[in-house]
């Protein structure tokens, strides 16, 4: 059996989703740098990187953890792991992590994400990506997994198969607790996990509740299914070609979460922190107006979390990229 050749990747933004993914390839033999700050990223240099998941725990140890990307120089590839609303700000940073051939994965919720790095860094090193999973920061150093099986997608904007997609597919063949797929059209798996992700947030910021409460009362259900059916149009509206059954195959994933699952934009909503509006409701609300296309229900939801998504942001001020 031939040996696998292992990559060298960064971890831009050590969150939830970063921390998962990337200590998943660290605990599979890779060299992975973790990008953090403060009590993180002290607690990471201490104690290395704890993960609890249903799907295993573990722990990177020791693991490397920086504050600066030019403290771990070129890699091959970076997963973007900040929130949406850090992703310029991101982009401007990523220079030092660049050597000739690096290309940069985001994973971020929303679909504008891509096109923002490619405004710094060129479009020709961005690959489309999107992940699945339910993971946060449960403490310094520390990342907690409790629910929904992790899935990361990724590919080329043409379809096409090449060398550094397959080097990355290989690599997280190679760790455990990770399903890892190459789409044929990564846009459309784009904007299908934005047509499950958008809505439930925002519905589920609206209501104050878990998924299984608000799916179960007839009003909210037709309001969350009001604002997928916007989404879909919008979709479709830009050229891309999500599939018949998306409507009713996201609903059976959201019937088949968790009765107490939360979505990140709704926890950080509730909990007084800056969200993800912004790229998520906010996002439909703009981009649908550009296109010429009603959306009610989104809009409902944009301008109902709008007011505490503002006290957030100034109660916190300005907030750093990782």
């Amino acid at each position: 059996m031939a040996m696998m050749k292992a990559m060298r990747i960064a971890v831009f933004g050590t969150g939830g989703v970063g921390g998962y993914f990337g200590g998943r390839l660290a605990e599979a033999g890779h060299s992975v740098a973790f990008l953090a700050r403060g009590a993180h990223l002290d607690a990471l240099r201490r104690d290395g990187l704890i993960v609890e998941s249903v799907a295993g725990d573990f722990t990177v140890r020791p693991a490397e953890a920086a504050a600066l990307p030019a403290e771990v120089g070129p890699v091959d590839a970076v997963l973007v792991g900040v929130k949406a609303w850090q992703v310029r700000e991101a982009a401007a940073a990523l220079g030092p992590l660049l050597g000739p051939d690096t290309f940069v994965l985001p994973l971020q919720n929303g679909v504008e994400a891509a096109d923002e790095l490619s405004e710094t860094i060129g479009r020709a090193r961005v690959v489309g990506g999107l992940c699945r999973i339910m993971a946060f920061v449960a403490g310094p150093g520390r990342i907690r997994h409790p629910a929904i099986p992790p899935r990361i997608e990724f590919g080329e904007w043409d379809g096409r198969t090449s060398p550094r997609v397959s080097a990355l597919r290989e690599a997280f063949a190679s760790a455990r607790g990770a399903t890892a797929t190459v789409p044929a059209d990564i846009s459309a798996a784009i904007w299908e996990k934005f047509l499950f992700i958008a809505p439930v947030s925002a519905v589920g910021a609206v209501t104050r509740v878990p998924v299984g409460s608000f799916r179960a009362v007839a009003q909210t259900r037709a309001l969350l299914e009001e604002a997928m059916r916007e989404i879909l149009a919008l979709a479709r509206a830009r050229g891309v070609a999500l599939g018949g059954d998306a409507l009713a195959r996201t609903l059976a994933i959201i019937d088949g979460m968790p009765a107490e699952a939360t979505a990140s934009m709704q926890r950080d909503i509730l909990e007084g922190r800056p969200s993800e509006l912004e790229y998520q409701t906010g996002a439909i609300v703009r981009l649908a107006a550009a296109a010429g296309l009603p959306v009610p229900a989104s809009a409902y939801l944009y301008a109902s979390l709008l007011p505490s998504e503002r006290r957030a942001r100034a109660a916190a001020g300005t907030v750093s990229s990782i």
